[in-house]
């Protein structure tokens, strides 16, 4: 399993009334930050793709805002001056992934279900699936907390919403890297 880094930006209470219209919305009450590849509620700090990233991402649809070199995506973050989460990500995962020795003090924050553009997330952004899984379930990030009941949701949504696009989803773990801003 590659891993996969990306800087996003954070949602949580410092939004303002962003932060309460979506958390009285999802009726996420739980949540202390979301912390999510859900483009929407997190889109990526770095906005463009610029001419020198292509040897340094993923070459994939929709993939194009996560990079393969993490030193290289520090040094294009480093002159940013906003709030960021700098996170190691990993999709699909078949076990519980290891992040690379190099990569220290990084916390797994959990799982997260996204549709395979990596665009909604299923967990946070799709106004719930309340007979595959339940809001409590989620943690303070918005996340699921193992693997296999990520996987099992994956499944059931698969299964029970065939026609619903948001359900055609992988799952990511998402481990955040100390803080960078």
């Amino acid at each position: 399993m590659q891993p996969l880094f990306i800087a996003t930006e954070p949602f949580d209470p410092l939004a303002g009334d962003g932060w309460v219209s979506f958390v009285e919305w999802s009726e996420l009450s739980q949540l202390t930050e979301l912390v999510s590849l859900d483009s929407m509620m997190c889109p990526s700090v770095l906005r463009e793709i610029k001419p020198d990233y292509w040897p340094h991402i993923v070459n994939e649809s929709y993939m194009l805002h996560f990079f393969t070199d993490v030193p290289f995506l520090l040094n294009e973050i480093s002159a940013l001056v906003v709030r960021k989460n700098l996170l190691c990500v990993f999709r699909n995962p078949s076990e519980e992934p290891k992040v690379p020795a190099e990569i220290a003090a990084v916390e797994l924050l959990g799982y997260d279900i996204l549709d395979t553009e990596a665009c909604a997330s299923a967990l946070s952004n799709c106004g719930g699936f309340p007979e595959v899984f339940r809001n409590e379930e989620l943690t303070q990030h918005g996340l699921i907390a193992s693997l296999k009941r990520a996987n099992e949701i994956r499944t059931n949504l698969r299964n029970m919403h065939p026609e619903e696009h948001h359900a055609d989803c992988d799952v990511w773990a998402i481990f955040r890297l100390p803080s960078t801003g």
